[in-house]
């Protein structure tokens, strides 16, 4: 997120849906709503400090009115629409590193048991490492070009690694077609290059490339009914954006495109 100007509650950090308005930051520190399994998330971020993985927000308190706070990680966060510098290779590359840091220091880290992990953008085919699920441009910190930090872990579930490079790819490659992509991306992005480039930062093994195509058509699908079940509900932010973003048919469009070039990104992977 990104400063926005000032509140009552301290300088307010512009993007995302989920929590628009609601977050702050005050000095070295961001004041934010506490997801309801605030514990076990914070429990699991300081257990992969511990492991090495110091590129997401501490936790440092939970407060009585229900929010939360975490380290501010200073830095550069690109929100929509996208500028160049977010999307060259170098930052492409980067991102799925950073991901493969996530994944191995969580690997050490079991996801509790028991704990109310929100299944909204979660793997449906379960797992034992706790994905972020949300990594777009607007939760990644950069510095001098490069991915140098994760935030807003709201999301967060367990589920399958490659699960969360799937979810990535579809902000990242994007994996839309090139009308969706229209006014929130930079024209010209080569989708099965990228896609290749986001493998090869991550280092997935050739196993995972072979699967990851069909991944991406599930994560879609998912994230479909996940903003259905938000414009149901009457969330102002979501209705707002699918207005905005050509609404369903758009999203028939994208599965539809995905669908048809499945051989691409097999062949781009596999090259």
């Amino acid at each position: 997120m990104t400063a926005e100007g000032d509140a009552e509650d301290g300088e307010a950090l512009a993007g995302g849906l989920l929590n628009a308005g609601a977050v702050f930051r005050r000095g070295a520190l961001v004041d934010r709503p506490a997801p309801r399994n605030a514990h076990a998330l914070h429990a699991h971020l300081r257990a992969l400090r511990e492991r090495g993985f110091d590129a997401a927000p501490s936790p440092v308190r939970l407060t009585a009115d229900g929010r939360e706070q975490l380290t501010f990680i200073p830095g550069d966060v690109a929100l929509p629409p996208f500028p160049d510098w977010v999307m060259t290779d170098t930052a492409l590359a980067s991102v799925g590193g950073l991901l493969r840091r996530l994944h191995d220091a969580g690997g050490a880290v079991p996801a509790g048991s028991g704990v109310p992990w929100p299944r909204d953008l979660a793997d449906p085919e379960g797992g034992t490492t706790l994905c972020h699920n949300d990594v777009c441009p607007d939760n990644v910190v950069f510095r001098d070009g490069r991915a140098a930090a994760l935030i807003d872990f709201d999301m967060a579930a367990p589920g399958r690694p490659l699960w969360d490079v799937a979810m990535a790819a579809r902000y990242w490659v994007p994996m839309l077609d090139p009308a969706s992509a229209a006014g929130l991306y930079p024209a010209g992005l080569d989708a099965p290059a990228r896609l290749r480039t986001l493998a090869d930062g991550y280092g997935l093994s050739p196993p995972e490339r072979a699967e990851l195509p069909a991944v991406v058509e599930q994560a879609t699908e998912v994230c479909r009914a996940f903003v259905a079940d938000r414009v149901a509900g009457g969330d102002p932010g979501y209705v707002r954006a699918l207005a905005e973003r050509g609404g369903w048919e758009r999203w028939d469009r994208v599965q539809a495109w995905l669908t048809a070039h499945r051989e691409t990104f097999a062949d781009a992977l596999r090259d």
